[in-house]
């Protein structure tokens, strides 16, 4: 078990997010985008004042790895770096679709029978997205896609599949599957705290020297 500090500002909103034994302490959140860079560095010092934790107390860093902003995914990138370097501790890099349906799933009763479809707007009929079972099990790699009518039609054709994030609208407008489930889902870095205790155990970590954010480099993405 860790002390460990989740880092999130892929999209829209930013949020830092401290973590015990994979229990929530505390989270910092921000919902301006252009205030991405300003909000992070302040945002960790006083959550950890607020906590009565200290840097050096901290086990790990976790970050966000895109796809997503590209402003916003170096910003938390740099810093999550920036501190795993200056405390010598590991760096945690989460997928943004897998934070994504870890808050999707939290939503769900079903236990079964489904899979799970985060979509990253990426302009005009453009998207990022992947697949992931219940168990959170990546079974269609993470991609952009361009969605027409015929998008989705193996997927759909054998379970029901949950769309959802800022990219899922437009695929709601021409999806006529009834196995398309739609779903709002809001996310922060508090979903990141379970999958980053799991990595952590299990020494799945990022090297320094080599890690970098996935941009989705296909397409172009939103407001930067």
């Amino acid at each position: 078990m860790a002390l460990l500090l989740c880092i999130d500002s892929s999209t829209t909103h930013a949020s830092v997010a401290v973590a015990k034994d994979a229990v929530l302490l505390g989270i910092k959140t921000s919902a301006s985008q252009k205030e991405h860079a300003s909000f992070l560095q302040p945002a960790i010092q006083n959550l950890l004042l607020e906590l009565g934790q200290e840097l050096k107390q901290l086990d790990a860093i976790a970050v966000t790895t895109g796809p997503g902003s590209y402003t916003g995914l170096r910003v938390a990138m740099a810093t999550a770096k920036g501190l795993s370097f200056a405390l010598n501790i590991p760096l945690i890099g989460i997928p943004t679709t897998l934070v994504m349906s870890a808050a999707a799933r939290e939503q769900l009763t079903e236990e079964a029978g489904f899979v799970l479809c985060p979509m990253i707007d990426a302009r005009r009929m453009e998207v990022f997205t992947a697949i992931y079972s219940p168990q959170l099990e990546l079974l269609s790699p993470i991609t952009p896609k361009v969605l027409d009518a015929g998008s989705y039609e193996q997927e759909l054709a054998k379970t029901p599949v949950y769309f959802f994030g800022d990219g899922a609208a437009k695929w709601q407008n021409i999806c006529t599957s009834t196995n398309a489930r739609f779903i709002s889902t809001n996310w922060n870095s508090k979903h990141m705290i379970a999958i980053s205790e799991r990595y952590y155990s299990q020494k799945q970590f990022l090297s320094l020297a080599y890690s970098a954010p996935e941009y989705g480099k296909g397409f172009h993405f939103g407001n930067q």
